[in-house]
């Protein structure tokens, strides 16, 4: 099998069956392992928004923290905020003009909303910039896809978190949306 190295880290990248074609072809990053990166962060953001807008504005409010810990809110607060650390560190241009929420002020949905779409971009932007090889732009040492896992990962133990305490103050969004949420990630 032929290799490439591709991107700033210059990882090796195998090949990869051409769809229908029977045939495998040398992955350049700037078609179908860069979609899919793209496309899975871009499902990522949208099912944060989904429960944005599913969750109720009682259960925005909830928290099970007997100490005054997060609300659910706060908890998606940190989740943006927590993009913007990691654009900081890694693409500091990209973390301009991106709001950061205080740890004990819950933002609106409006505002998280707001800020979720700006942050997603950013991400978004970033990750590509990696994967090019655009210079100022860095990942884990480990690796972009390291650094892509970790991004995922934090955000869908928040969202775990989320689903949680909205049950247990009885807020609960439906099995709809419980369900929806996991369907988003085969729809096209």
């Amino acid at each position: 099998m032929e290799k490439l190295k591709r991107g700033a880290e210059g990882r090796e990248w195998g090949a990869v069956e051409k769809p229908g074609s029977g045939k495998r072809e040398t992955d350049t990053l700037r078609g179908t392992m860069r979609d899919d990166i793209l496309e899975a962060w871009r499902t990522n953001n949208k099912i944060n928004l989904y429960l944005i807008d599913e969750i109720s504005k009682e259960g925005m409010l909830s928290t099970l923290s007997t100490r005054g810990g997060r609300t659910v809110a706060g908890q998606f607060g940190h989740v943006h905020t927590n993009r913007v650390w990691q654009l900081e560190k890694r693409a500091k241009d990209l973390a301009e003009g991106l709001v950061k929420f205080p740890p004990k002020i819950p933002p609106s949905k409006a505002e998280l909303k707001k800020a979720f779409a700006a942050s997603g971009k950013a991400v978004e932007k970033y990750l590509v910039g990696v994967l090019e090889g655009t210079p100022k732009r860095k990942g884990f040492r480990k690796g972009i896809f390291s650094t892509f896992g970790y991004l995922i990962a934090h955000e869908s133990h928040h969202r775990g978190a989320i689903l949680l305490t909205i049950k247990q103050c009885g807020h609960n969004v439906g099995k709809d949306a419980q369900y929806g949420i996991w369907g988003m990630w085969d729809k096209v």
